[in-house]
């Protein structure tokens, strides 16, 4: 990587002993993943649209939507690329939880990919089946957990902690219900942040957002002094995720730069997917579950939306929303699409802000 090898000809060139900083690579991680999506996708979008693989478009969504239709698409795989590279170059080796980070985004990426891939080739927008890809992404959830309890410096007793809000000390849950909940955390993450994936600049702003709050929280808890003083678990090597968070909120604000309304590229579900699987693992690996259910608070409304309108149709014959998720709902609603988008962003900032001035209350 190519920060430890600058770091590594520090006495020889004394300025290079910045690459030993957390806040400096995560600065340049983020402006590094921010310029290649910035230069890359252009690119991307001329090449989409010479092979006419745009946005299908939902025939049961919204009417305003139809003009969507044809609009390039899979932006999300220069930001997957994107944040891999910067991540192998600026983020130091030699935790665990970095490799396992990057798998994440690469495997839920990958997953989303195919999805992509499938909808262009059958020309609809079925792409792969709802039970196929809840099996591979719980599959990649399993094995991601698995392997970072087994490597956890606590242990497994100790990798089955649940940390919560406002108390002192973790709750210790047993391990195969713990590998449950946190499977289901990923999971859900992973396609709470798809479902949000519905408006010009919604997901990417919002990932953008969750990303920075818990890169803020990763930091925290990686260093013993702070994690000391606010009377939270200190997560060794966790520092390294902060740098991560930042490449992601970078590559996020490089491709809203292209998707702000009216949108130029949709993000499609290896971006989505990509990004819900990275920040869903790194939660878990920072015992942060509940704090990115906070942190993330719009995709867990859009979420619950989905869901509490399934249940109502079936169960009682009746809607609970004038269309779901949740922001078609304020759409049809007659707000129009850019103010429902900076409102969700608006709200995503300010949960934010409520957690961190949070912390020391314990």
């Amino acid at each position: 990587m190519l920060s430890e090898l600058l770091f590594s000809l520090r006495h020889d060139w004394s300025p290079l002993n910045v690459f030993r900083y957390i806040t400096f690579r995560a600065a340049i991680g983020a402006l590094s993943a921010f310029l290649l999506c910035y230069l890359f996708l252009p690119p991307w979008i001329k090449y989409v649209r010479r092979h006419r693989m745009g946005q299908l478009v939902r025939k049961d969504g919204p009417k305003t939507h139809l003009k969507k239709a044809g609009t390039p698409t899979m932006g999300g795989l220069i930001m997957v690329l994107a944040s891999a590279v910067c991540i192998l170059l600026w983020v130091r080796p030699r935790s665990h939880l970095v490799w396992l980070t990057l798998a994440s985004l690469v495997w839920f990426g990958g997953i989303g990919l195919a999805d992509d891939w499938l909808k262009f080739t059958r020309r609809n927008t079925g792409g792969l089946s709802a039970t196929s890809k809840l099996l591979w992404q719980s599959f990649g959830a399993i094995v991601l957990v698995s392997v970072y309890s087994v490597l956890s410096p606590w242990g497994l007793e100790g990798a089955s902690m649940l940390s919560l809000p406002f108390l002192r000390n973790p709750v210790t849950l047993v391990f195969t219900i713990y590998l449950f909940t946190a499977m289901l955390i990923i999971v859900g993450t992973t396609n709470s942040v798809n479902i949000t994936d519905g408006l010009d600049g919604l997901a990417a702003g919002c990932c953008a957002f969750a990303a920075s709050g818990l890169g803020v929280y990763a930091y925290l808890v990686g260093n013993r002094g702070f994690a000391s003083y606010l009377r939270i678990l200190f997560v060794p090597e966790a520092g390294e995720l902060a740098v991560i968070c930042a490449i992601l909120t970078g590559a996020c604000l490089g491709f809203l730069w292209f998707n702000a309304y009216p949108a130029e590229v949709f993000m499609g579900d290896v971006g989505a997917l990509g990004l819900g699987g990275a920040l869903g693992s790194m939660a878990v690996f920072i015992k942060a579950e509940v704090v990115l259910a906070i942190f993330g608070g719009v995709f867990v409304a859009e979420a619950l939306s989905v869901l509490f309108q399934v249940a109502s149709f079936r169960l009682l014959k009746r809607r609970i929303f004038k269309m779901a998720p949740l922001h078609h709902h304020f759409e049809l609603g007659g707000i129009p699409e850019a103010k429902v988008i900076v409102r969700f962003w608006i709200f995503s900032l300010l949960l934010i802000v409520a957690m961190l001035s949070t912390l020391k209350l314990r």
